[in-house]
C-alpha cells in the first residue's frame, strides 16, 4: 500500500499563480490572505462568526537606523525601491514568501534576505507571522521590524447569515467584546554578518470562547510559533483522516499529476472544523474567502460525490442529514450552523440523491435515511408545477442565473435528473429495504424521459428547446443539455447530434468548456463566465468529459480533460470559473475557491480510470484505452485496496494484493 499524502504533496510554486493577488489559506478554522506584492503583509481574515475583512498587517524593517519598506515603492534604486518579493509557496496549511534586498550605497553593501511564514491559527481566529531576516552582507548589522496592524471594522456576523458574499464590515454587528489585537516578541536584533534572526507576531482576532477550545484573554497564552505548528500539525492529521482511502496517482502523462493533486486540494479547502458548526467537518462551498462559506446542496453533492464521501468516511451521513433537515422547497444551502439559505433551487433533489448514492456504494444508508430522502425530493418536485410529466422549474431566480431569457422554465434539465433520481431512489430502496413504491418511481422516471424527447427535442435544430408556460420556446445551447445527456434522456440519434456539439468554436475552448455554445448568438456572452459562455462553472467541464467516458466517447472524453490541465500549473485550489478560450479566471466578483473543483478528480478516478462505485457497494472497474500510462494505487473501497494501472494497450486491477483478470472488458468487485 502506498504511503499516505503529506502537505508537501500539495505545496504550489506562487510564481506560477494566476491571480497573485488573490492568495488565501485557511486553518479550517480561520481564513486568511496574504497582501499581494509584498513579503510580509497580510489582508483580510476571517474566523466565523468573527470577521476582519477589511484588516492589514504591515511591516517595515529598519537597517543599522534606515527604514526598508515592504514592497515596492517608486524610485529605481536605493531604500526608497523597497523589499523585492522573489516567490512563495503555498501549502494547506500556510504561505511562505521570500524577498530580497541588495544595494550598495555610501560605500557600503546592505544585504538581506528576508522570509515570511503566515499561518493561520486553529481552534481560535487569528494568524501567526513568523519573518525570518538574513544577513548576507560581511559586517553586523541593527536589525528591527516595526509592524502596524489596522484592524478596520472588525466584528461577528452570526453562523446563520454567512452566505454567498463575503461579510463587509458594514454587515458585521460590532460588539465591545469582538477584537483584533498584535502580540509579539523581541522587535530588534544584531545580527552578525552571514547571520539570520526570527521575529514572531500573533494577531488574535475574536473574544474569549469556552475552556479546552483556546485559553481566555489574560490567561497564559500559547507561544505564537507552538501555535503556528500546531495548526500545522492539524492540516497533517486532517490528511491523514480526510485522504485515508485516497489513491496516489502515477502517470507519465504532463500536467495530469498536479491537475490531480490541485483538485484535490480544492476539495480539503472547503473543509472546516469549527465544533460550533452543524457537521464536523462541514464542508463549505468554497469560504476561503469569507464568501459561501455554506453548504449548496447542488454543488456540494452534483459535481464530485464520489471523491467527497471517500474524504468524509464516517461523517458522510452526518452532511446528509444537515442538509435533510433544511427545507428544500424554500432552501438551496445550509449555513454553517444549519440554517436555510436561499430560495428553491431546480437541480438540489438531484444532488442529494446522487450524494446519498454515493454514500450508500461506500458505507450503505439505513432504510429510514431513504425514506426521508424520498420524501425530501417529493416535497421538492411538487414545489414545481407539473405540465404533463414534466415539472416547470421557474425562472432563472431557481435555475442557473442566467443574465438573459433561454434555459427556463419547462426544460430539459433537470427534468432529466428529476427521472434519474427516482430511479436511484427505486434502486437504493432495493439496497436499504425501505418501504418506496418502487415500481410506480422507475414507471414515471420512464414517462419523463419519454415527454422531454416527445416534447423538448428539436429535431431539425438538433437540439432541446424550452418551453415557457404561454407556449413560448427558447433554443438555448447551454452546456446543461448534456447533463440531460447523462441522466439518460436521450436516444441514440439525439446523443449524437449533442455530442456533436462539443467541438471547437462551439462548446470546446482550447481552455476548457463554454457554459453556452459560441455559435449561439441570442445567448452567449462573456460577461457571465459562469453560465452565459466564454468559460464555464468550474465543475462543469470534468463533468462534461465524465459524462463523455460513461458513454464510451473516451477519446473526445480526454480532448476535454486535457484542455483542463493548465489549471493544476496556476492555481494552488481551482477558482469558482473560469475562461474557456484563455488561461485565466475573472479577476473580481467571483469565489476564490469551490467544491466543484473536486469534480476533476472524480473525472479521473470513474472516467480515465474506469472505476465505478455501485449502490450495493460492489465496483465495476473498466477503464477505456488510456492516453498514457495512468495508476492509481491504494484505493480504499469498503475495506479493500485496489490498485489499478492503464496503459493504451490495457489495464490490470489488483485487490488486496490479488491481480484480478478482467472478464468481457471489465472486473467486478463485489460487495463486501
Amino acid at each position: 500500500m502506498p504511503a499516505g499524502y503529506s502537505l508537501h504533496d500539495f505545496s504550489f510554486d506562487l510564481r506560477q499563480h494566476m491571480a497573485p493577488a488573490n492568495v488565501w489559506v485557511t486553518s479550517g478554522w480561520t481564513s486568511v490572505v496574504a497582501a499581494p506584492g509584498t513579503v510580509c503583509g497580510v489582508g483580510g481574515c476571517f474566523a466565523p462568526p468573527y470577521a476582519a475583512p477589511d484588516s492589514s498587517l504591515s511591516v517595515t524593517l529598519e537597517v543599522d537606523g534606515r527604514e526598508l519598506r515592504d514592497g515596492v515603492r517608486a524610485g529605481i534604486a536605493g531604500f526608497g525601491l523597497g523589499l523585492l518579493t522573489s516567490g512563495g509557496t503555498w501549502r494547506p496549511d500556510r504561505i511562505e514568501r521570500s524577498g530580497t534586498f541588495h544595494q550598495y550605497d555610501d560605500g557600503r553593501l546592505v544585504s538581506l534576505g528576508v522570509h515570511s511564514r503566515l499561518t493561520p491559527v486553529h481552534g481560535a481566529g487569528g494568524y501567526v507571522l513568523e519573518i525570518t531576516v538574513e544577513n548576507r552582507a560581511d559586517r553586523d548589522a541593527e536589525i528591527s521590524i516595526h509592524p502596524r496592524l489596522s484592524a478596520g471594522q472588525p466584528g461577528r456576523l452570526p453562523l446563520a447569515d454567512w452566505g454567498w458574499m463575503a461579510p463587509r464590515a458594514g454587515d458585521l454587528v460590532a460588539a465591545a467584546s469582538t477584537s483584533m489585537t498584535l502580540r509579539h516578541d523581541l522587535l530588534h536584533s544584531r545580527v552578525p554578518a552571514g547571520g539570520r534572526t526570527r521575529f514572531t507576531l500573533a494577531v488574535e482576532l475574536g473574544e474569549a470562547v469556552e475552556p479546552g477550545e483556546a485559553a481566555r484573554p489574560g490567561a497564559t497564552e500559547p507561544d505564537p510559533a507552538d501555535r503556528a505548528r500546531q495548526a500545522t500539525d492539524r492540516w497533517a492529521r486532517r490528511l491523514a483522516t480526510a485522504l485515508d482511502a485516497f489513491p496516489r496517482l502515477e502517470t507519465d502523462i504532463p500536467g495530469l499529476a498536479a491537475y490531480w493533486h490541485r483538485s484535490i486540494a480544492s476539495g480539503l479547502v472547503c473543509l472546516w472544523d469549527n465544533p460550533g458548526f452543524v457537521t464536523t467537518p462541514f464542508v463549505a462551498t468554497s469560504g476561503v474567502d469569507g464568501g459561501a462559506l455554506c453548504a449548496y446542496v447542488w454543488d456540494t453533492g452534483g459535481y464530485a460525490p464520489h471523491l467527497l464521501t471517500l474524504m468524509l468516511g464516517e461523517t458522510a451521513t452526518d452532511l446528509l442529514e444537515a442538509m435533510l433537515k433544511a427545507d428544500l422547497t424554500k432552501h438551496y444551502a445550509i449555513a454553517p450552523d444549519g440554517t436555510g439559505l436561499g430560495v428553491a433551487y431546480a437541480y438540489s433533489g438531484w444532488s442529494l440523491v446522487t450524494l446519498a448514492t454515493a454514500v450508500a456504494s461506500q458505507r450503505g444508508l439505513a432504510r429510514g435515511l431513504v425514506e426521508r430522502l424520498h420524501d425530501a425530493v417529493a416535497a421538492l418536485d411538487a414545489r414545481f408545477p407539473a405540465v404533463g410529466e414534466l415539472r416547470d422549474y421557474g425562472t432563472q431566480h431557481n435555475l442557473l442565473e442566467m443574465r438573459g431569457a433561454g434555459w427556463e422554465h419547462v426544460v430539459a434539465s433537470p427534468n432529466a435528473e428529476r427521472a434519474a433520481y427516482l430511479d436511484a431512489l427505486a434502486t437504493l430502496a432495493e439496497a436499504s429495504g425501505a418501504v418506496l413504491p418502487v415500481d410506480a418511481l422507475r414507471a414515471t422516471a420512464h414517462r419523463i424521459r419519454a415527454s422531454i424527447a416527445d416534447e423538448l427535442w428539436d429535431a431539425e435544430a438538433k437540439w432541446f428547446r424550452s418551453r415557457y408556460p404561454d407556449g413560448h420556446t427558447e433554443l438555448t445551447y447551454s452546456v446543461q443539455a448534456f447533463d440531460a445527456l447523462r441522466a439518460g434522456a436521450c436516444t441514440p440519434q439525439m446523443a449524437a447530434d449533442l455530442i456533436a456539439r462539443v467541438r471547437p468554436g462551439a462548446f470546446l475552448g482550447a481552455y476548457g468548456v463554454s457554459s453556452v455554445s459560441a455559435e449561439d448568438e441570442r445567448h452567449y456572452e462573456l460577461g457571465d463566465t459562469d453560465w452565459s459562455g466564454g468559460g464555464a462553472y468550474t465543475g462543469e467541464a470534468p463533468q462534461l468529459a465524465l459524462t463523455l467516458w460513461e458513454r464510451g466517447e473516451a477519446e473526445l472524453a480526454w480532448t476535454v480533460l486535457s484542455r483542463l490541465l493548465w489549471m493544476g500549473e496556476h492555481y494552488p485550489y481551482f477558482p469558482q470559473e473560469h475562461y474557456s478560450d484563455r488561461p485565466a479566471a475573472p479577476p473580481v466578483g467571483r469565489r476564490a475557491n469551490i467544491i466543484a473543483g473536486l469534480a476533476g478528480a472524480e473525472a479521473i478516478l470513474l472516467g480515465l480510470v474506469g472505476v465505478r462505485p455501485r449502490p450495493d457497494g460492489g465496483l465495476v472497474i473498466s477503464p477505456p484505452p488510456a492516453p498514457g500510462n495512468v495508476a492509481l494505487r491504494g484505493l480504499r473501497f469498503r475495506g479493500r485496496s485496489i490498485d489499478v494501472e492503464c496503459t493504451p494497450h490495457g489495464f490490470s486491477v489488483t485487490v488486496d494484493g490479488r491481480r484480478i483478470a478482467p472478464e468481457g472488458g471489465a472486473v467486478v468487485v463485489p460487495a463486501a
